[in-house]
């Protein structure tokens, strides 16, 4: 268990990070710098220990040209799965030479006596590097490459070229994940059956039709993050965490932010933590009810957080039944390899570019997403796209992965300066809307959820972000990444989730003691909303309520903001 979660918070990317990323440009980060450097001075102070991996690494080539090499790839290296990578025998040496020659500079990175920052710089390069040099990367040396063009008479790489073109002509720069042609909002995605029941200039709030004859008394408001549009929560029939909880009998509100842009430039953390509020009001006047459970994913987390911290702070978190928070990092101490590449100057860089154009461009999100796992979410696809000439599937979460939201420029510099400064961390440091934020007077009952495998919300700092709350807080561990451990509906007999309600241990403690659950962590929340919800009661006829009627069916119209 411990084994397969090693190295979480190595391989992930903290928000100050990705936000500064995608002011600044990723490709930054492939650039050798000043810790480059210093991992050379470092290697040439050991000079016996270097000469004696390189030598390693010579004889290794020897035996690899003389066939007598035994070297594989790592079982599972989807890269390699071709039987002509270990038939052919120009191939199979091509192969061994690649991976003596990582494996050699991994280790001379191991050897090293360079502190943490710096390791975790030169660590991200070497990775980058290697995975860019993968043989399978090449046009016609990959066989299934090869195969493609003499099977099309050369047209697969005709249409590859045409691909990179097309993709390289505007951001994102990264191959295309996505065949977007088969999905259509408010039939196949984002199709759970609701209505727009309140709108300002910052969101619209959906109200989701009953389907079930009583519902909870209780509503949830659901408030998604403020990167990409809002139906991660509510995906696909079948996929969606609202749809699930609409089954349940719940009273499921979810917001759909605008797409902003340079005219709202100044909308910031007081602005969306207002806007939340609001729309809890508009909750509490359709439904009402004097409380409501409020749940948020990811950055909409953040501030689904400050908003149950500023009631505290002014009197009112008696108008709150319970908080849940998905995938959320509060605590942004020690989160991550990227954090190591981030420093206070390309921090005022990043914030004063997105002031300049009014607002951060999701699209170079999406780039800064993609690096952060090259090999499954830019070379997979660049085999795929421009050696063998194919379209990429069509696959809903990353249909919702490519359909990017901007960043309003304030709220940028306020999230990478809440980041960067830990500030939530610390009582009292930060002020919302006049009031000072304490995380511990949040002494509501909270269920906070976290994947295992997440590369920009590590698990392990979620964790602690649960520490960070007063009340009785129900801490679970989901299995996969960050938007496929939100989409984990029942039915999969792969899923699982770790519960342990020992909070007063570290991390690593904490996942040693837990308990592997079968199943999806959606039932287990739905149990844990129903000792919060209150007594069921006839399901409302109508949406809406006298005072505010419905504007529209869902998913809305903010949702189609380009």
């Amino acid at each position: 268990m411990t084994t397969t979660t090693a190295g979480t918070t190595d391989h992930a990317a903290p928000l100050d990070a990705l936000l500064v990323d995608a002011a600044l440009g990723p490709l930054r980060r492939f650039v050798p710098d000043l810790s480059t450097a210093k991992w050379a001075v470092s290697l040439g102070r050991r000079p016996r220990t270097t000469a004696r991996r390189v030598g390693r690494l010579g004889v290794e080539a020897g035996r690899i040209l003389i066939g007598a090499s035994t070297s594989t790839p790592l079982r599972g290296d989807r890269r390699f799965t071709d039987v002509a990578w270990a038939e052919n025998p120009v191939l199979r040496r091509l192969v061994q030479l690649y991976l003596a020659t990582s494996q050699t500079v991994e280790q001379l990175l191991i050897d090293t006596d360079l502190g943490p920052r710096d390791r975790k710089r030169v660590q991200f390069l070497v990775e980058n590097v290697i995975q860019a040099g993968a043989p399978s990367n090449l046009p016609l040396v990959n066989p299934a490459s090869a195969k493609a063009a003499i099977d099309t008479a050369g047209l697969s790489l005709v249409r590859g070229g045409r691909q990179l073109v097309k993709d390289l002509a505007s951001s994102p720069r990264v191959p295309e994940m996505v065949d977007g042609s088969e999905f259509v909002l408010g039939e196949n995605v984002a199709a759970t059956a609701g209505a727009v029941v309140f709108r300002n200039e910052v969101l619209e709030l959906i109200q989701y039709a009953p389907q079930s004859d009583e519902v909870y008394e209780v509503p949830v408001l659901v408030v998604p993050p403020t990167i990409n549009k809002y139906y991660a929560l509510d995906l696909a029939p079948g996929r969606s965490l609202v749809e699930f909880g609409v089954r349940q009998g719940r009273q499921m509100f979810a917001i759909s932010w605008r797409n902003p842009d340079s005219r709202h430039a100044s909308w910031n953390l007081d602005t969306y933590v207002r806007a939340v509020l609001d729309a809890l009001d508009a909750v509490e006047e359709v439904t009402g009810s004097t409380q409501t459970v409020l749940g948020g994913a990811c950055s909409g987390g953040i501030l689904a957080s400050l908003a149950a911290a500023y009631l505290a702070g002014t009197g009112r978190q008696d108008r709150l039944a319970a908080v849940c928070l998905a995938v959320t990092v509060i605590d942004n101490h020690d989160a991550g390899t990227v954090s190591a590449l981030i420093d206070e100057g390309l921090a005022a860089r990043a914030k004063a570019m997105s002031a300049r154009r009014g607002y951060l461009d999701g699209r170079t999100l999406a780039e800064v997403f993609a690096w952060l796992r090259p090999g499954d979410l830019v070379w997979t696809y660049w085999v795929n796209n421009y050696l063998l000439g194919k379209r990429p599937p069509a696959f809903d979460i990353l249909f919702w992965n490519s359909d990017t939201t901007r960043m309003t420029a304030a709220l940028h510099a306020d999230f990478v300066d809440l980041a960067m400064e830990n500030s939530l961390a610390r009582p009292g440091t930060l002020t919302v809307l006049g009031v000072p934020i304490d995380l511990v007077k949040i002494t509501v009952d909270s269920y906070v959820v976290a994947g295992l495998t997440d590369h920009i919300t590590p698990w392990e700092n979620c964790f602690r972000s649960a520490q960070l709350l007063g009340g009785t807080t129900q801490f679970v561990l989901s299995t996969s990444g960050h938007i496929a451990a939100l989409v984990n509906p029942p039915g999969n007999p792969k899923s699982s989730f770790r519960t342990n309600d020992d909070l007063t241990v570290d991390a690593k403690s904490w996942l040693d003691g837990a308990e592997v659950n079968d199943g999806t962590w959606w039932t287990d929340l739905g149990t844990w909303l129903d000792g919060r919800c209150g007594a069921r009661r006839p399901a409302p006829e109508t949406l809406g309520s006298p005072r505010l009627n419905v504007l529209a069916e869902a998913p809305g119209t903010y949702v189609f903001d380009k």
